[in-house]
C-alpha cells in the first residue's frame, strides 16, 4: 500500500466532518422550533433509515465480498423483503407508537404485555449487552481506517487505553448525542438534529461508496469487463464470483462450521429481524417518524438506496485481491485502493464515508439505549426502592436527563472497552452478526404482539429470556473464548468436557454454520416458550386491554364491553387533579404540568380522561410501565386500589384512541373546507372576470360598430357627399372593420385554446424571419403613434421548435401591447439572444411600467392593468393570455419584468416583456444566416 496521508491531516479533516454535523443538527433543530421542520419529508425520513449501513456496510461487505463473493446480501435482502410488508408490519407498528406515545422498543413490548416494568427491563438489558459489540464494531472500524490511510501514525499507534482516536471518536459522539439526544426529557418527542444529520451522513456515505467505486472499475482498472476477466483468470478469485461460496458450505468469516444455504438463509431472517428490533432502527424508523404516510416512499426509496451502496462491493473486493492479495486485511480495501491508485483526496473522502457510517449508527444507538435504560431499568427501579425520596422532589427532569446522559457516556464506554479487549479476534461482519442474533430475540414477542391476542406477558418474558441465554451460550460466550477470556477448550470440546454441550454443536447438531445453528437454537427456545407459556396463562385484566389494543389499533372502538361480572370502579375515591398534577410535574416539570390541568380545581375528581392524559404525559418521559407505577404511587393510600387504579387506565384507551381518529377526520374535513372555501373564491372572482369581460367585450364591439353603422348611414343617406369625404369615411369604415376583426378572432383563438382545438404545425423554424414578419406587421402602428421601434437580431440565429404563425402572433402581440402603453415620442425596443438551449425574445417600452400588484395577473385572461382613476386601455385584456398559453404550448416560457436602467426606462418606468423558445433539436451549434439582419 502507498505511503499513507499526515495523520493530522486526516484528524482535523474528521473533526471538521463532526463539526459540520453539529451545525446541520443544530439548523435543523432551529427550524424545527421556527415551525418549519426539515424532518417532515418522506425523502429525509427514508434516507434516515440508510443509518442501517454501518461501517459494516462501508467497510465490511467488502470484506466478506473478498470470502463468500455474493455472500454479503443476504444482510441487505432481509430489509428488503421486510419493506415488502411494510404496510402490514411497519404501519401497524407506527400507529401503535404513535398512538401509546411509545419511547423505545423495550417500551413497546412492555406496554403490549400489560405495560411489564419486568419485560420492560429485560429487554433494556439485553439490547444494551447485544448491541455493545456492534458499537465496538464502529470504533474498530474507524481505527483500523484510520491507521490504513495514515499508515500506522498518529494517535492509532498508542497502546495505553484512552489514548487512540476510537477513544476520540466516542468522546465526540458522546458529545453529540448528549447535545441533540438527550436534551428534551420527553422522549417521545422528536430529534430533528439528529434525523437531519443521519439523513445526511446517509448522502455522504453513499457518494463516497459509489466514488471509490467508479474509481476502482474504471481509474485502476478499464471497466467492469477488464476487471472481472482478471478475476475469472486466477481461480482462486473466479470462485468469487459464482454461487457456491456464498449458498455452498462456506463458513461465515470469524465464525465457524458449513452447511448448505446456512449462512444465507439464517443472514436473511437475522438482518430482517435486525430491521425491525435493533434500537437505532426502532429510533428512526417508529419514534422519530412524523407521519406514518412517509413510509409510502419509504417503501421503494429505502432499497434503493441498498442496492446503490452496494453496486461496487464486489468489484471492490476483487480489486483488492488483485492488488494486494493476502496482504492486507480486506475490510481495508475501501481506503488501501484509493491510495495505491495516487488518490489521496479519494481515499480521505472514503475514510469520511466511513466515519459518517459509524458516527450515525453511534449516536441513534446510545440515544436510543439511554432512552430505555432510563425509563425501563432505572426508573422503575428507583420508583420502587427510593419512593419516598422521589415524593420529596418536587422536579426529577434534571435527574432523568442525567441519568440518560450517563447511559450515554457508559455505553460508549463499554463498547470502546469492547473493542479494545476483544474486538480484533473478529471481522467487522462476525461482530455485527453476534449483535444481530441478540437483538432478534425480540421478534417473537413483537410480532406476535401484533396479531395474537392470546400472547401473554409471562409468555415474553420466558421467550426473550430463554433466546437471550441460548444466544449468549452459543455465540457471545466463544467470542469471549476466541478472545482468550476463556479456555479454548470451551469451543472444542465443550464446558467440563462435554461433548454435547460444544457451543457451536449443541446436542450434537455438527455440521453447521455457526450462525445457523444459533439462529435455529435460539428460535427454538425463544418461540417454543413464548407460545407455550402463553397457552398455558390466563392473562389479567391488564394484559387483555393492552392486546385489544395493539391487535385491533386500525379498529376504532369507542365503547369497550366489560368482561362479564366486572362493575364500573367507584369513582368517589379516585385520583384528585391535584395529585395528578404533582406527580407530572415531579417528572415534566411545573409549567408542563399546569398546562395540561390548567383551569381544573386541584381538588376535584381526576376521573378517567384526565388520568389517561396524566399517563400519556408520563409515558413520554418515562415510559409506559413505569407511568403506570407512578401513577398509582400518586394516589393517597387507602384512597383507591392500585388494580382499580389501573382499570380506571384502560377503561379509556379505546376512547381515546377514538378521538384521535375524529379528530383525525375533523382535521381532514377541516383542510377539505378550505379547499372549497378557496375554490369557491376562485370561482366567485371568475365570474366576476365574465362580467368584466363581457363588459369590456361589448363595449369593445359597439365603438366600431357605432362607427362603422353611423359612417355608413350618412354615405347611404347624401349621395353627393364628395369624394375625398366619401374615401375618408370609407377609410374609416374598413380600419374599423379591422379591429372589429381582431376583436373577434382573439376571442375565437382564446376558445380554441382552452378547447385544445388549434391547430398547430410545430416544426423547426427560422427565428430571424419570424421576427422580422412581426415587426414588419406592426411598424405601421409604431409610425403612426411618433414611437420609436428598434431591433436587435443577430445575423444568425439556430433553428427554434415553434409554429410561424403562432410565433408571430405573440410577437405582434406584445408590440402591439408596447405600443398601446408607450407615449407618443416614447421608444420601443425587441431584441433576441441565445441563452442556455432556448432564444430569448424581449420587448421593452418606455411606457408606465406595470404595477407590482397587476404583475401576477397580467397574463390572465380577461386582465388588464389601471384602475378607475387612469382608465384602462382598449381591449378584451386576453392579447397576454393567448400569448402566454402560446409560448407554454410551444415547450417555453414568457414573463414581465422592469425595464433595464436606460434611455428606454427614464426614471425607473418602463416594462420588458420577454418569452423563450426552445432550439430544435441538433441546433445548438448551428448559426443560420439571415439576409437583412436588423440593428
Amino acid at each position: 500500500m502507498e505511503v499513507g496521508l499526515d495523520w493530522a491531516a486526516v484528524l482535523i479533516a474528521a473533526l471538521a466532518y463532526l463539526s459540520a454535523l453539529f451545525a446541520i443538527a443544530h439548523w435543523a433543530d432551529r427550524r424545527e422550533a421556527a415551525g418549519r421542520s426539515v424532518i417532515a419529508s418522506p425523502t429525509v425520513f427514508a434516507l434516515s433509515l440508510g443509518v442501517y449501513c454501518t461501517t459494516w456496510t462501508f467497510y465490511g461487505s467488502v470484506g466478506r465480498a473478498a470470502t463468500l463473493g455474493i455472500g454479503f446480501l443476504p444482510v441487505y435482502l432481509g430489509p428488503t423483503l421486510l419493506m415488502l410488508l411494510a404496510p402490514l408490519v411497519l404501519r401497524k407498528i407506527l400507529r401503535i407508537a404513535k398512538v401509546h406515545r411509545i419511547t423505545s422498543i423495550a417500551d413497546f413490548l412492555a406496554s403490549r404485555y400489560g405495560r411489564s416494568p419486568l419485560l420492560g427491563g429485560l429487554v433494556a438489558l439485553t439490547a444494551t449487552v447485544g448491541v455493545t459489540p456492534y458499537i465496538a464494531l464502529q470504533l474498530k472500524a474507524v481505527a483500523v481506517s484510520f491507521d490504513a490511510l495514515t499508515g500506522g501514525t498518529g494517535l492509532g499507534t498508542a497502546t495505553g487505553p484512552f489514548l487512540d482516536h476510537g477513544f476520540l471518536i466516542a468522546a465526540v459522539m458522546a458529545l453529540f448525542a448528549i447535545v441533540f439526544g438527550a436534551r428534551q426529557i420527553d422522549a417521545a418527542e422528536h430529534h430533528p438534529g439528529m434525523v437531519a444529520a443521519i439523513a445526511l451522513e446517509s448522502l455522504v456515505k453513499l457518494i463516497a461508496f459509489l466514488a471509490v467505486g467508479l474509481f476502482v472499475v474504471w481509474g485502476l482498472h478499464d471497466g467492469l469487463d477488464s476487471l472481472f476477466g482478471a478475476a475469472a483468470a486466477r481461480p482462486d478469485l473466479a470462485r468469487l464470483m459464482g454461487s457456491e461460496p456464498a449458498l455452498g458450505h462456506a463458513a461465515t468469516p470469524g465464525l465457524s462450521g458449513g452447511g448448505p444455504w446456512g449462512a444465507w438463509v439464517a443472514t436473511t431472517i437475522l438482518s430482517a429481524s435486525a430491521m425491525l428490533c435493533l434500537p437505532r432502527q426502532f429510533q428512526v424508523m417508529v419514534i422519530e417518524s412524523v407521519d406514518e404516510r412517509h413510509l409510502s416512499r419509504a417503501v421503494w426509496l429505502f432499497p434503493l438506496y441498498l442496492l446503490l451502496i452496494n453496486l461496487f462491493v464486489l468489484p471492490v473486493a476483487l480489486s483488492g485481491l488483485l492488488t494486494f492479495g493476502a496482504r492486507l486485511d480486506p475490510d481495508l480495501f475501501m481506503v488501501a485502493l484509493p491510495l495505491k491508485g495516487g488518490a489521496g483526496w479519494l481515499a480521505l473522502l472514503a475514510f469520511l464515508g466511513g466515519l459518517s457510517a459509524a458516527a450515525g449508527m453511534i449516536v441513534v444507538e446510545t440515544v436510543a439505549l439511554s432512552t430505555m435504560l432510563c425509563n425501563d431499568l432505572v426508573v422503575p427501579i428507583l420508583l420502587r426502592t427510593r419512593r419516598r425520596a422521589l415524593a420529596r422532589s418536587a422536579d426529577l427532569a434534571p435527574l432523568l436527563l442525567a441519568v440518560r446522559r450517563i447511559a450515554i457516556v457508559a455505553i460508549l464506554l463499554f463498547g470502546y472497552g469492547y473493542f479494545r479487549l476483544a474486538g480484533s479476534a473478529y471481522a467487522l461482519v462476525s461482530i455485527g452478526l453476534i449483535s444481530f442474533a441478540a437483538v432478534a430475540q425480540f421478534a417473537p414477542a413483537l410480532i406476535g404482539g401484533l396479531y395474537w391476542r392470546g400472547a401473554t406477558r409471562r409468555g415474553a418474558i420466558g421467550g426473550v429470556t430463554a433466546g437471550t441465554l441460548v444466544w449468549a451460550y452459543t455465540l457471545l460466550l466463544p467470542s469471549f473464548a476466541r478472545s482468550g477470556w476463556l479456555p479454548a477448550s470451551f469451543i472444542a470440546d465443550g464446558p467440563w468436557g462435554i461433548a454435547a454441550l460444544r457451543p457451536y454443536a449443541l446436542f450434537g447438531l455438527e455440521g453447521w454454520d455457526s450462525l445457523a445453528h444459533a439462529l435455529f437454537w435460539t428460535a427454538l427456545a425463544n418461540i417454543g416458550t413464548y407460545v407455550g407459556l402463553s397457552l398455558f396463562d390466563r392473562p389479567g385484566a391488564a394484559e387483555r386491554a393492552q392486546a385489544a389494543a395493539f391487535v385491533d389499533i386500525f379498529q376504532s372502538a369507542p365503547g369497550a364491553v366489560r368482561p362479564q361480572g366486572e362493575q364500573p370502579p367507584d369513582w368517589r375515591s379516585a385520583a384528585s387533579v391535584g395529585d395528578l398534577t404533582r406527580v407530572v410535574a415531579r417528572f415534566l416539570g411545573p409549567q408542563r404540568a399546569e398546562r395540561a390541568f390548567a383551569g381544573a380545581d386541584p381538588d376535584e375528581r381526576a376521573g378517567p380522561d384526565r388520568l389517561r392524559l396524566a399517563e400519556r404525559l408520563l409515558a413520554g418521559a418515562i415510559g409506559g410501565a413505569s407511568a403506570r407505577v407512578a401513577l398509582a404511587s400518586s394516589v393517597p393510600a387507602g384512597a383507591v386500589e392500585t388494580v382499580e387504579l389501573l382499570r380506571m387506565l384502560d377503561e379509556t384507551s379505546d376512547v381515546i384512541a377514538h378521538s384521535r381518529e375524529l379528530e383525525r377526520k375533523t382535521a381532514e374535513l377541516e383542510r377539505a373546507t378550505d379547499a372549497l372555501r378557496a375554490a369557491n373564491e376562485r370561482l366567485t372572482e371568475l365570474d366576476r372576470l365574465k362580467d368584466d369581460f363581457l363588459s369590456t367585450v361589448t363595449h369593445e364591439l359597439r365603438t366600431p360598430l357605432t362607427s362603422i353603422r353611423a359612417l355608413s348611414e350618412i354615405l347611404h343617406d347624401d349621395p353627393d357627399l364628395e369624394p375625398d369625404q366619401r374615401q375618408e369615411f370609407l377609410a374609416v369604415v374598413i380600419k374599423e372593420s379591422e379591429r372589429l376583426t381582431r376583436l373577434i378572432n382573439q376571442v375565437l383563438d382564446m376558445a380554441k385554446i382552452e378547447a385544445g382545438a388549434l391547430d398547430w404545425r410545430i416544426e423547426p423554424i427560422d427565428a430571424g424571419q419570424t421576427l422580422a414578419q412581426a415587426v414588419a406587421a406592426t411598424e405601421a402602428v409604431f409610425l403612426e403613434r411618433g414611437i420609436a421601434l428598434s431591433v436587435g437580431i443577430p445575423d444568425r440565429l439556430p433553428l427554434v421548435r415553434g409554429d410561424v404563425d403562432r410565433v408571430i402572433q405573440v410577437v405582434v402581440n406584445l408590440l402591439s401591447n408596447a405600443a398601446k402603453f408607450t407615449p407618443s415620442g416614447g421608444r420601443t425596443r425587441l431584441d433576441a439572444r441565445l441563452e442556455g438551449g432556448s432564444l430569448r425574445v424581449t420587448v421593452t417600452d418606455s411606457g408606465p411600467g406595470v404595477a407590482a400588484k397587476d404583475r401576477d395577473l397580467v397574463f390572465d385572461r380577461f386582465r388588464q392593468s389601471g384602475d378607475t382613476l387612469t382608465g384602462k386601455p382598449a381591449g378584451t385584456g386576453l392579447g397576454l393570455a393567448i400569448a402566454k398559453r402560446i409560448v407554454e404550448h410551444l415547450g417555453g416560457r414568457i414573463g414581465l419584468e422592469d425595464a433595464p436602467p436606460g434611455p428606454l426606462a427614464e426614471s425607473g418606468k418602463g416594462a420588458a416583456f420577454w418569452f423563450t423558445l426552445p432550439v430544435a433539436d441538433g441546433e445548438q451549434e448551428r448559426r443560420q444566416p439571415w439576409i437583412g439582419g436588423i440593428d
